[in-house]
């Protein structure tokens, strides 16, 4: 009997895990308009992430993952610092390690648009330290120009202008997103 239950306790605990993955989070800029997505995907090698943004300057742009999951306009320094559970420096670049937050910088088209796929090879969806879920969440934002990949602690990617919150229940927003054809009115059409 022992055996039955512990069999049904680690299929429980292993269904959880696949609720967070994916993870879909808007993001909204400066004025609290809806500017796109970020998709979470726990893999074995981290987690993916897929982004897809439109209205940015074009030109290259910081991204990080950071510690809180506010992202109060017009500033969002209400998400805190770089996510870093390891306690590590700043910067992808940096010869002892990196935050576990840093991402690569992304470049918005001449038309503003970013849509790429980038990995946080230290950061998971599943419990633990290093789960972008810990606690209450974290955020992710996009900064008004590229992280230099060393400067401590932020890498000097200038003014956060885009945020979004990365929670359990971020993938319920119900606003649209700006990105995709609108449903209702392709079902007219």
């Amino acid at each position: 009997m022992k055996r039955y239950v512990l069999v049904l306790v680690l299929l429980l605990g292993g269904c959880m895990g696949d609720e967070r993955s994916p993870l879909e989070t808007s993001i909204y800029n400066s004025e609290n308009d809806k500017i796109g997505t970020a998709t979470f995907t726990e893999r074995s090698e981290g987690t993916a992430l897929k982004l897809k943004v439109e209205g940015l300057e074009p030109g290259v742009h910081g991204v990080h993952i950071h510690e809180f999951s506010k992202c109060d306009a017009p500033d969002f320094k209400t998400a805190g610092n770089h996510f870093n559970p390891l306690n590590k420096e700043h910067g992808l670049m940096n010869e002892a390690g990196s935050h576990a937050g840093d991402l690569p910088n992304v470049e918005a088209d001449p038309g503003g648009m970013v849509d790429v796929e980038l990995m946080l090879p230290d950061a998971k969806l599943k419990e633990g330290r290093d789960s972008l879920l810990r606690q209450e969440g974290t955020s992710i934002i996009i900064q008004s120009g590229p992280d230099d990949g060393m400067s401590q602690p932020s890498g000097d990617s200038g003014e956060r202008i885009a945020c979004g919150k990365i929670t359990l229940d971020a993938d319920q927003d119900e606003v649209s997103d700006p990105t995709e054809p609108d449903k209702k009115q392709e079902e007219s059409g």
